[in-house]
């Protein structure tokens, strides 16, 4: 019989973290947040903040077009409803270079797929969450709280 150490294996930790402070997925849209948004970011952002803190989204969103699923497929996007925390980040990441992209074309699309994106999170948050089936998929989670580190009226005692 051979004694092995049994090696544990830790989750990525910020720098700026001790070592018993880990690092969540979460944590990366605030950072996503902290660093250079592009104004159309900011305004998007400011919109849903107002609106869930004045009306708590009672009425009922619509839900995306059929036009507004071909442009996320266009991007290799999933529904808000079928994407995780990492991939909504990783979108925020690509949006965020792409709305201060030389390309006009591309910074149109990206301001509109963020915009998708807030209706998305508009429908999820009014329909109360029933539409988020699996606890893999909380990628609005991500993208509900980059809307709220970035926006100029959130703030946490509310």
């Amino acid at each position: 019989m051979i004694n092995k150490k049994i090696e544990t294996v830790n989750p990525i930790q910020s720098t700026l973290s001790s070592e018993d402070d880990v690092f969540t997925a979460l944590s990366t849209s605030a950072l996503l947040a902290k660093s250079a948004v592009p104004y159309s970011h900011r305004r998007i952002a400011d919109n849903y903040v107002i609106i869930k803190r004045v009306y708590r989204f009672q009425a009922v969103q619509s839900r995306i077009t059929n036009a507004e699923l071909q442009l996320l497929k266009k991007y290799d996007f999933n529904t808000l409803e079928f994407s995780t925390i990492k991939q909504v980040n990783d979108e925020l990441a690509y949006l965020k270079k792409w709305s201060t992209s030389g390309n006009e074309l591309l910074r149109k699309d990206a301001d509109q797929l963020l915009q998708i994106r807030c209706k998305e999170l508009k429908y999820i948050v009014a329909s109360r969450y029933s539409t988020v089936t699996n606890e893999l998929y909380n990628g609005y989670k991500a993208l509900e709280r980059y809307f709220e580190e970035i926006s100029k009226f959130y703030s946490p005692i509310c």
